[in-house]
C-alpha cells in the first residue's frame, strides 16, 4: 500500500505541479489517476516512483517513508512501466525479462531464464520469448514490459499512459489482461483515457491544477468528470 500525505511539488520556475495532495493506493486494486494535460498526474507518478522528491509532505510504502528506503528495497517494492516502455532492442523478450533479476543477483542465470519463460507462459505470451522488441506489436510490448516488471515481484506497479500507442480493440484486450493480474500486484495507472480507466480500474482520482478534485469508486469519479464537462 502507498500512502501519500499532503505532498507539494513546485518546479524551478515556481509552477506548483502538486498542491497539498493526499491519497491512498490500496493493495490488490487497479487505481486510475486521471486528469487533463498539466493537471499534475505525471508529476504525482514521478514522486511515487521516487524520481522527484516533494518539497513537503510524505509518501509511505507499507508504512515506511520512501525517501529513506534503500534503493534496491524500494525498487523491489515498486515497479514502473514508462510510456516509452524502454525495452532493450538488442535483447530478446526472454533476455529483457531476465536482465534485472540476474544483475541484482536474484539467482543463477539459468534458473532466472527458466522463471522468465514460466512468467511468459503464465501471462499467455510464451510465443514471444525469442522475439526482439522490433518484431512485436504495441500491445504485446506493453505485456512484455509489465511481465519484465513482475519478475522482481513488486507490491505495486506504476503504469504511465499504458494505452497511448494502442488502438481501441487492443486497449480493451489489455484492460481484461490487467484485471486478471491484480491478485499478483496492485496497479496505479496514470491515464487520460477515461474509457480505459472506467473499464479497468476499481477506484480512482481526477486531478486539476495540481489538486485532487474527485476521488472514490471509478464510476463516481467518471460521473463527476462527465457532469463537469457537460455543464
Amino acid at each position: 500500500m502507498i500512502e501519500v500525505e499532503n505532498i507539494t511539488y513546485s518546479y524551478g520556475d515556481g509552477t506548483k505541479a502538486l498542491d497539498n495532495v493526499s491519497v491512498t493506493f490500496p493493495e490488490e486494486h487497479i487505481f486510475a489517476v486521471t486528469g487533463m494535460s498539466g493537471s499534475g498526474k505525471t508529476t504525482l507518478l514521478n514522486c511515487l516512483a521516487r524520481f522527484l522528491r516533494p518539497q513537503s509532505g510524505a509518501i509511505r510504502l507499507n508504512g515506511t517513508e520512501i525517501g529513506g528506503m534503500d534503493e534496491a528495497a524500494f525498487r523491489a517494492g515498486v515497479g514502473v512501466v514508462f510510456q516509452r516502455l524502454n525495452l532493450f532492442p538488442h535483447l530478446t523478450v526472454l533476455e529483457n525479462l531476465s536482465l534485472a533479476p540476474v544483475r541484482l543477483g536474484r539467482g543463477a542465470k539459468k534458473g532466472i531464464l527458466c522463471e522468465a519463460g514460466e512468467m511468459l507462459e503464465r501471462l499467455g505470451i510464451p510465443e514471444l520469448a525469442g522475439h526482439y522488441p522490433a518484431q512485436i506489436s504495441g500491445g504485446q510490448a506493453q505485456r512484455v514490459a509489465i511481465a519484465r516488471g513482475l519478475m522482481l515481484k513488486p507490491g505495486v506497479m506504476l503504469l504511465d499512459e499504458p494505452t497511448s500507442a494502442l488502438d481501441a480493440k487492443t486497449s480493451q484486450e489489455f484492460s481484461v489482461w490487467l484485471r486478471e493480474l491484480k491478485s499478483d500486484t496492485g496497479f496505479v495507472i496514470v491515464t487520460h483515457d477515461l474509457a480505459f480507466a472506467g473499464e479497468t480500474a476499481s477506484r480512482g482520482i481526477f486531478m486539476e491544477g495540481g489538486r485532487i478534485v474527485k476521488s472514490g469508486p471509478i464510476r463516481a469519479v467518471l460521473s463527476h468528470i462527465d457532469g463537469g464537462l457537460s455543464a
